[in-house]
């Protein structure tokens, strides 16, 4: 059993991660699948309905699942398709966060009232949307920093409200009650209508109720215009690639042509049989409309189809179940069955560093960009790089350390990525300040290496502490090959740190004119530098023995992690993100937890005194 145990593993985690890519499925009659394929452009890109989908949700309520009032469980593309086609069913769906009890003593609710008592409906708000906006343009002008918690949480709410009202006013007007009748009723009636228009502008005599009905379009169209964000119209084949437009503006366009564009009719026939079926009917339209895409936009089609297809398979959550159970397995391994264990948990973080991989290669394709653009592509990345070092350091070693740690780093890492998520689009545009590929690809990748070693080094070192106080199952040679893996990676660290630090200023001397300003940025980045080469030259001048090295490099955990995301959050300089209360939070606990481990490595034993010094070459 002992003997087959890794190649059972390794069979069983391969499975599941095939079964995880296999394509998606449709839920029920209609091509909900079908339909999340197609592109629409976004905030400058062009993506999958599927990804608006999936992106709301998470900004509006933090998670992707939907659950209707009767208990059905809804797909994020079903749940958007019923924010497009049928708003009055979609206002009933509990999916706007509210956890303030100021707020919601303001809106009428008990916490009793919502979703797990965290989520509530469009309808149950829906007569205090005054109150909120007042509420929210009060609290406008205040710094976010200095905001309380009632101002945070009514102007976020205000934001998911005014994103949910964009959707609705998407692709047809969110009250026609027959909106393909209707638009096709508008088409003929139009050049009677301008006609009208005109007598009744001139003083003649005209029909009153036709212009009525054409002023009462107008407006509606008028409203998606003002409303909606989503460009759903894609350009003619040979336009500029980058000329789509809104439904609303399409639709406007018909008091000048005399005729509605054919797409804005197809999202109204597919409005009609969302709503009415046939299921036949509306599948039909998806893959005639899909077909045209198909030939119109060429090339680009296949990446949004791929990026849909890369959201249902979801990588990084299958990664970070594989990391979260090679940290227990390898645990595990030091207690029973250290052998067949320790390569059962070298399989699981093999495959899972790998699917992360083709994750990061999935995003950079889709992206056209390196590895790290923003935050939450940082995360990956940092967690994927000191996964990397963890194998080679386990492959060497072979006592399931390198497991263990790598198993921790990557799970938090995915942790992290999965949270920094709920922003909205994870594949945003890029500033212009930061729209170089190649300084993406040298100085964030360098200094996003340097942020991995050097957590790697911090988090062996919490081993070393943690077995060495709380277990006995750390003995000399095992306390000597983590001083060795600490020394090593410290020395990666260093090394990677200083060339980034060197090539982010030559960036900034080209891109504001100045090699060093000391941005916080700037100097968090030169902490790091700084305080590994203190470790270092305490190690080489005897100045600290084992523990006090471990010591030094869990205090390197609280440097890099300020680094990375505390300058982002104080407001100030050209590298700021914004301040965020649960980043902020979190952090804090982060340092404490760290400060804690160092205190207990300072802790007198008898046992420090039996493992033997690093030694300056060892």
């Amino acid at each position: 059993m002992r003997k087959q145990l890794p190649i059972l593993v390794l069979f069983l985690a391969i499975i599941a991660v095939l079964a995880s890519l296999r394509p998606p499925s449709n839920p029920g009659e209609y091509d909900v699948v079908g339909f999340g394929r197609l592109p629409v452009l976004v905030n400058g890109r062009t993506k999958p309905y599927d990804t608006v989908a999936r992106t709301s949700l998470l900004y509006i309520q933090n998670r992707q699942a939907v659950r209707t009032p009767d208990g059905r469980r809804l797909q994020p593309i079903e749940w958007l398709l019923d924010v497009f086609f049928k708003p009055e069913t979609a206002d009933t769906y509990q999916v706007f966060l509210i956890d303030d009890p100021d707020l919601l003593a303001l809106l009428g609710l008990r916490r009793e009232d919502g979703l797990g008592n965290r989520r509530f409906a469009f309808t149950q708000m829906s007569d205090r949307l005054a109150e909120i906006q007042r509420q929210a343009e009060l609290a406008g002008p205040v710094e976010p920093v200095t905001r309380n918690r009632f101002q945070k949480a009514v102007v976020e709410l205000r934001g998911r409200l005014v994103l949910y009202q964009q959707l609705k006013h998407s692709l047809v007007p969110p009250d026609l009650a027959d909106p393909l009748g209707s638009l096709m009723r508008l088409e003929e009636i139009v050049p009677q209508g301008i006609a009208a228009a005109q007598a009744r502008q001139a003083g003649q005599a005209h029909d009153e109720a036709l212009v009525e009905q054409m002023l009462d379009f107008a407006g509606r169209f008028a409203t998606m215009q003002e409303f909606s964000h989503l460009l759903a119209i894609p350009p003619d084949t040979g336009a500029d690639p980058t000329a789509w437009k809104g439904a609303g503006t399409a639709l406007t366009e018909v008091f000048q042509a005399g005729r509605i564009h054919p797409y804005a009719l197809v999202f109204a026939g597919m409005a009609q049989t969302w709503r009415s079926g046939p299921p036949d009917r509306f599948n039909g339209i998806v893959e005639r409309y899909s077909g045209l895409l198909s030939d119109q936009l060429e090339n680009r089609i296949g990446r949004v189809r791929l990026e849909a297809h890369f959201n249902a398979a979801a990588p990084f959550l299958t990664g970070m179940v594989l990391f979260a159970l090679a940290g227990l397995g390898g645990v595990l391994s030091w207690l029973v069955w250290p052998e067949a264990i320790r390569k059962s948990v070298f399989a699981l973080v093999a495959i899972g560093w790998v699917l992360t991989t083709v994750g990061i290669l999935t995003r950079m394709w889709l992206e056209g960009r390196p590895p790290v653009t923003n935050l939450y592509s940082s995360a990956l990345y940092v967690g994927w790089g000191a996964v990397a070092l963890c194998l080679v350091l386990e492959w060497f070693f072979k006592n399931a350390i390198g497991s263990v740690a790598a198993g921790a780093i990557g799970f938090v890492a995915l942790l992290i990525a999965h949270h920094l998520s709920f922003a909205g689009d994870t594949l945003e545009m890029m500033q212009a300040v930061l729209d170089s590929n190649f300084w993406l690809a040298t100085h964030v990748v360098m200094i996003t290496t340097g942020y991995s070693a050097t957590f790697l080094a911090g988090f062996l070192a919490l081993i070393y502490v943690i077995r060495g106080v709380f277990t006995r199952s750390l003995d000399g040679p095992t306390a000597n090959a983590l001083s060795r893996m600490v020394y090593g990676i410290v020395c990666f660290a260093t090394l990677f740190s200083l060339i980034g630090t060197v090539l982010g200023g030559i960036w900034a001397d080209q891109s504001w004119g100045r090699f060093w300003g000391w941005d916080p940025k700037e100097n968090g980045a030169l902490m790091i530098v700084i305080w590994n080469a203190v470790i270092l030259h305490a190690r080489w001048g005897g100045m600290a023995k084992a523990r006090g090295i471990m010591a030094l490099a869990i205090f390197g955990n609280i440097i890099t992690a300020w680094s990375w995301f505390g300058v982002n959050m104080l407001g100030v300089g050209l590298h700021s993100y914004g301040f965020t209360d649960a980043a902020f939070l979190w952090l804090s606990v982060f340092i404490l937890t760290q400060l804690s481990a160092i205190a207990v490595a300072m802790v007198p034993t008898e046992r420090w005194k039996s493992f033997a010094a690093p030694t300056a070459n060892a």
